[in-house]
């Protein structure tokens, strides 16, 4: 079966290399000719584990090929996977535009019967507006149907998320298509993966969901920190006796500066704008950015409590990517924290292993200070704050880091040491949920 996949980003790139290695046949489009001359070579344009390998291999196996020749590649296909951006507007809502210039494109070159599935994370509503949109611009009377089948990826880990999901959803009307999505996904039916099949709304609003409470699970347990921090509890311990209840899980409880990336903060807002719309307010959502928001500069007050005024104060950052095994910073909290470091007039050193040149670009101009490993970030740091839980974090020789520093402050937001240990060593230590 030939397949086209439109966009090469973090799903459009895992999906089209697992697709193939199911063993379809597969092309992935995207309009940059940079990007894909790099593809055809093996190069990923991001980091992820496992990928390069896994695009290599199909690539040597010629199941696998990259184009900007839209038009080709879809004429070529029975299958048409949409894996574009629904980038989150100024108000909240999730921006169309990429999915509407598919749908356009896709209207100008459709001769035969196609399946269109969209993969993208969409409001509810948008594949029924989006088939709409097709058939009053399409050139021939060639039939399509279009199915909702959303990605659950996780960056860091989405090559063994994509090969071995714990779900598999299929939205759609026509029982022909649905069999189509099936049958390309047989491998993971086969190793009895289960799948849920539904109309488009339903499983548009599964991806949206499930996300929304993710997030907040995370809120949560990052409030309940902040009331340890007041009464004397240890959140570590609060957060496994929760856990270990299986009404509620382990999973999502480990207490941070607030979560981010490309999907919850955008997927949490653009259920909350749709709810609004809808005259159905989600309330228990609106609290949660608000409280997301506030958390990331929860580090600021920790290093007032210790250095007083910040100003001139050298703030080492440890970890930029929203999460370790990424070089994403989307939302990452230390795009909220280095800007409010610097407006308090601190000097900001960061390093992270993989995300320096993505936080270099989103941060501009900045004067940030652009360290090449942690002992250089920390030298005569007055503090280092860690943001993400990078591996390489978990082991630093603190007693050597300690005579580096110009004052041995350590503010752990991932909760990465043990207080005692740290405190023995001669550190002011603040972690979070940790009186």
């Amino acid at each position: 079966m030939h397949i086209s996949v439109i966009g090469t980003g973090y799903v459009g790139l895992v999906s089209g290399a697992g697709l193939a290695d199911f063993g379809m046949k597969v092309t992935c489009v995207d309009i940059d000719e940079g990007k894909i001359k790099k593809l055809k070579k093996g190069e990923i344009p991001f980091y992820e584990p496992g990928l390069e390998e896994l695009v290599r291999k199909n690539l040597k196996a010629k199941r696998l090929d990259f184009t900007t020749d839209f038009a080709k590649a879809v004429k070529n296909s029975l299958v048409i996977f949409i894996c574009v951006g629904t980038p989150s507007l100024p108000d909240g809502s999730a921006d169309l535009s990429q999915i509407r210039e598919v749908a356009l494109k896709l209207a100008e070159v459709i001769d035969e019967y196609k399946v269109i599935v969209t993969k993208s994370t969409v409001p509810v509503g948008t594949n029924r507006w989006m088939k709409d949109l097709i058939n009053k611009h399409k050139k021939t009377e060639a039939a399509i149907d279009v199915i909702s089948n959303p990605e659950f990826l996780r960056e860091g880990n989405a090559v063994e998320d994509f090969m071995h999901p714990d779900r598999v959803i299929i939205g759609g009307e026509s029982a022909y298509a649905i069999a189509i999505i099936k049958d390309i996904y047989r491998p993971l039916y086969l190793a009895e993966t289960p799948f849920i099949i539904t109309n488009l709304e339903t499983a548009e609003l599964i991806k949206y969901a499930s996300n929304a409470f993710l997030a907040t699970k995370i809120t949560f347990i990052n409030e309940m920190a902040n009331f340890c921090e007041k009464v004397g509890a240890d959140v570590t311990l609060v957060a496994k006796g929760m856990g270990l209840d299986p009404r509620i899980g382990s999973k999502f409880l480990n207490p941070g500066p607030g979560f981010g990336g490309s999907c919850f903060p955008k997927d949490v807002k653009a259920l909350i704008h749709q709810g609004k719309l809808l005259s159905s307010p989600l309330k228990i959502l609106e609290a949660v950015i608000e409280v997301n928001e506030k958390q990331k500069l929860r580090v600021i007050s920790k290093l007032e409590n210790f250095l007083g005024e910040l100003k001139n104060k050298v703030i080492a950052i440890l970890g930029l990517s929203f999460k370790p095994n990424t070089s994403d910073v989307r939302e990452s909290p230390a795009l909220t924290v280095v800007p409010k470091l610097l407006e308090l007039g601190a000097k900001v050193r960061v390093y992270d292993p993989v995300a320096m040149k993505e936080f270099r670009e989103a941060m501009k101009d900045l004067p940030i200070e652009y360290a090449q490993s942690a002992e250089e970030a920390l030298k005569e740091a007055h503090a280092m704050v860690i943001l993400t839980e990078w591996n390489e974090f978990r082991f630093l020789d603190l007693t050597q880091i300690k005579k580096l520093m110009k004052s041995p402050v350590l503010i752990d937001m991932r909760n990465i040491y043990e207080p005692e240990v740290v405190k023995k060593l001669g550190f002011s230590y603040s972690g979070i949920g940790r009186s």
